[in-house]
């Protein structure tokens, strides 16, 4: 009683109205929305010549220091890990066709770690946070969704994207059918408002999944086997042989600032676009009505950057998947650390991940969406030169199927719009600044486009 009683005092649940139960389900929840990035990232990074081994513990050890940080420091609910996008940017646009040395691109993600953790650190009046104007916060918010969905129904295999980048329904199969019934089941408990329904959903999606590739189907239009749910052992010893392997000296030469630059600008609109997302969302704002704890959310993204580096890992980011907690009643940072505390038995468990396919994951995804399209019942659709740019942001995300592009696109038209009509004292001058910043990362960005 008295331990509940101090988890209680520490992340302060009353004020925030959930208790121990509810966010320790927030946590697993968000946990089994991310914890496929334990496999898929050294599977990303072997690529670039990296060891799949090690690799898998230094994704495992970051995701986990980040997330429980994130979690007693900033008090959100936010779950950290290796990012998504920037792996692949990492493993086959930097290493495999720049030629880069993986040693000297750890040395990168290092010193943009470094860089954006002083920048955040120096921004005392949180402006690069409150200069974002709060249609284009609902704008990320909605895009967020859109995106998070789409990866969903991807896992599903119930949208496909063609090799000339048309999108279109999947062919309806025992795939796609098991992950209608898993939604719907998931979508009933979740409007029943069933508590766990999220993981209940993944359980059981799970369960229907089994049989596909054994008893009827076949999975290998998602997956290299025909069943989708495998079991390749529950034991594997942890390798930590990556740590300390970056190249800081040589990643200090002029011809590497570019892709320093790339790193840290893709990872600080990210990280920025993905907290002020979920927390509009949440509805987890401050008195003055900005996303609550940004600034010490984003601090930990820096630190988390820098020491991906230093364990031998593509660079940690916020997880939009946080979005399944916080939609499963997630309100505070003891969200965050449970999450962060379950990847670590998975430094010698990670083969039972196997067990649990993306495609129970589809539905949860998918619902996690809805509802964080829940800010655009706040959006004026009268005033044109404000929602513009918030849809801008909002539909180049999923399109791009990159946070980076929705951001830099929606602040870009937002300040051409005002000031076309010459609203100039409507520009904060950290949306000049982001301006800027946005021209810069496209140029620099276009040798390492793929």
């Amino acid at each position: 009683m008295a331990k509940t009683g101090f988890i209680s005092i520490l992340f302060d649940l009353h004020n925030n109205g959930t208790d121990v139960k509810t966010e320790v389900l927030a946590g697993v929840t968000s946990f089994a929305a991310t914890m496929y990035i334990i496999l898929v990232n050294p599977s990303i990074l072997k690529s670039a010549g990296m060891p799949y081994n090690a690799v898998l513990t230094a994704s495992v050890l970051i995701s986990a220091f980040t997330s429980i940080l994130m979690g007693l420091y900033s008090k959100n609910p936010i779950v950290v890990a290796p990012g998504m996008s920037i792996n692949h940017l990492m493993a086959y646009t930097i290493v495999k066709t720049q030629g880069v040395p993986w040693e000297t691109a750890l040395g990168c993600v290092f010193w943009s770690g470094v860089i954006y953790f002083i920048m955040i650190l120096f921004d005392r009046k949180k402006q690069l946070i409150s200069g974002v104007p709060r249609v284009l916060r609902f704008g990320l918010a909605g895009g967020i969704g859109l995106f998070i969905a789409l990866i969903g129904f991807e896992y599903a295999g119930f949208i496909k994207t063609s090799e000339a980048g048309v999108m279109s329904i999947g062919e309806m199969n025992f795939t796609t059918i098991t992950f209608l019934i898993g939604f719907i089941i998931t979508a009933v408990l979740m409007v029943k408002k069933v508590s766990g329904s999220f993981i209940l959903g993944i359980i059981i999606t799970t369960i229907l999944a089994w049989p596909i590739g054994r008893f009827w189907g076949d999975a290998t239009s998602l997956i290299e086997t025909p069943t989708l749910v495998n079991w390749t052992g529950w034991f594997a010893m942890p390798d930590f042989s990556l740590i300390l392997q970056l190249d800081i000296i040589g990643s200090l030469k002029l011809s590497m600032w570019p892709i320093t630059f790339v790193f840290l600008f893709t990872l600080l609109f990210d990280s920025l676009a993905t907290i002020v997302g979920v927390c509009e969302a949440g509805n987890m704002l401050d008195e003055k009505g900005d996303p609550r704890n940004v600034r010490k959310s984003m601090k930990i993204n820096g630190l988390g950057i820098a020491v991906s580096a230093l364990l031998g890992t593509s660079p940690a980011t916020s997880y939009i998947e946080s979005s399944t907690g916080i939609k499963e009643g997630g309100r505070t940072g003891l969200t965050a650390v449970v999450a962060g505390l379950l990847f670590l038995p998975f430094l010698f468990l990670s083969p039972l991940l196997t067990l649990v396919p993306k495609l129970a994951i589809a539905p949860v995804l998918v619902l996690a969406g809805v509802f964080m399209l829940k800010p655009l019942i706040y959006v004026r659709w009268e005033r044109f030169e404000e929602v513009i740019p918030f849809f801008m942001a909002m539909f180049i995300m999923p399109f791009s199927y990159s946070i980076t592009q929705g951001i830099i696109w929606g602040c870009l038209s937002w300040t051409v719009l005002k000031a076309a009509l010459g609203k100039w004292h409507q520009i904060p001058i950290i949306m000049w600044i982001m301006d800027i910043l946005a021209l810069i990362f496209l140029m620099n960005v276009v040798p390492f486009a793929h």
